[in-house]
């Protein structure tokens, strides 16, 4: 399985991003240029050079093109710029979806819609490119699974259009709600929007796994901290375990005196707020009261929120939670085109063998009510699509 682990020691940017895939030789600076160049901005060409963070020797890039662009745009128009490119679909929906984040990210902090967003910074053009950038060689690539370090967001101020902001500015801070982070000191904007929403983009596990690096690259920030090396590394190989390991945390809590019917609503919340898993089990109590443990799977960093809805949410006085050894096979999520639509379907993968397939349940939901059919008959369709696209 190809693997991919960011390293986010002195934090994330578009340019770093796109500028350590060149570094390890991923992509190369004439496909960046080509693709980039289909985008409506006129033709884009992608420079790079080797510089030096602290002794560390780096790929940094800058764009070129002579497209006169605005200062700023809004999340309608940047959307209609990139629908009404010259990119795949799948480049389109990827660079719409890191935007989108943006949008929704930068609209719930100033209490708007996210189609009346306007960016500033991020409307620049460089920013753009960025994001542009991220999602066509994020879709060349072809990693089954991206992983991220803790992430490193510095500390202080920033100047912005918006004025004078804290460090990780609210929508980073936002785009990062959930990821693991730190703050090390370092008084600088180590993680920019742009960088955040790409990060979170990948949705990637947050461990370094057991692996086979084969190619190793540094993308280089625009300044030279004096503390450490500015630069993001990434490291790309093939995973050398089958299985996947990880800790997680189980919450328990038994419930003895509320109504059954609240917890499908209850299941549903902790989903929403981040569990990996939400079930019961019929028991019997004190007195010999039938009641209900509730067993949630969660990262670490999530137990207090979850205990909270739990508290809320039902009539428990309280939890207990430990922390597991979970052994997982890899997975990996595909669409697949049948008679009836588009269906996404998730593999269990052991090393590079598929073991299980599970069509989206929604999905298949969706296309049976469409079609007037059985939902067993969309997941057969969206099986036999997988098993004569994958075996």
């Amino acid at each position: 399985m190809k693997i991919a682990y960011l390293d986010c020691f002195s934090g994330i940017a578009g340019d770093m991003f796109l500028s350590a895939l060149l570094d390890a030789e991923l992509i190369t600076a004439q496909f960046l240029s080509e693709r980039l160049s289909h985008v409506g901005l006129g033709s884009v060409r992608v420079h790079t050079e080797k510089v030096s963070r602290q002794g560390i020797v780096a790929t940094h890039l800058r764009f070129e093109t002579n497209f006169d662009f605005p200062t700023h745009r809004n999340w309608m128009e940047i959307r209609a710029l990139i629908e009404q490119s010259a990119l795949t679909a799948s480049e389109k929906a990827r660079a719409i979806a890191i935007f989108g984040t943006l949008a929704e990210a930068e609209a719930k902090i100033h209490g708007v819609s996210p189609d009346d967003v306007h960016f500033h910074e991020l409307g620049a053009l460089d920013s753009i490119l960025d994001i542009v950038g991220a999602a066509v060689a994020i879709e060349a690539l072809k990693i089954d699974r991206w992983y991220v370090s803790i992430i490193n967001v510095g500390s202080g101020t920033v100047e912005t259009a918006h004025g004078r902001l804290p460090v990780p500015a609210p929508a980073t801070l936002e785009l990062l709600k959930d990821f693991p982070i730190c703050l090390l000191g370092i008084e600088a904007e180590l993680v920019t929007p742009t960088g955040a929403a790409i990060v979170k983009a990948l949705a990637p596990d947050f461990a370094l796994p057991t692996a086979r690096f084969s190619q190793i690259g540094y993308g280089a920030g625009t300044r030279d901290l004096a503390a450490q090396p500015n630069v993001l590394r990434i490291l790309v190989g093939e995973s050398v375990v089958a299985f996947e390991s990880d800790e997680t945390i189980v919450i328990e809590t038994e419930i003895d005196d509320m109504n059954p019917e609240l917890f499908p609503y209850v299941q549903q919340k902790l989903f929403e707020r981040g569990a990996k898993s939400v079930s019961a089990q019929n028991i019997l109590m004190k007195k010999g009261r039938p009641g209900l443990l509730v067993r949630v799977l969660c990262n670490a960093v999530l137990v207090d929120k979850l205990c909270e809805t739990l508290f809320r949410e039902t009539t428990t006085l309280g939890a207990i939670y430990y922390p597991v050894q979970r052994k997982k096979l890899a997975r990996k999520t595909i669409e697949v085109q049948t008679q009836y639509g588009s269906v996404r379907v998730k593999l269990g993968l052991l090393g590079s063998e598929i073991i299980n397939m599970a069509p989206e349940y929604e999905d298949c939901k969706k296309l049976a009510a469409e079609h007037g059919i059985a939902l067993k008959d969309v997941y057969r369709a969206a099986l036999e699509a997988t098993r004569s696209t994958h075996f």
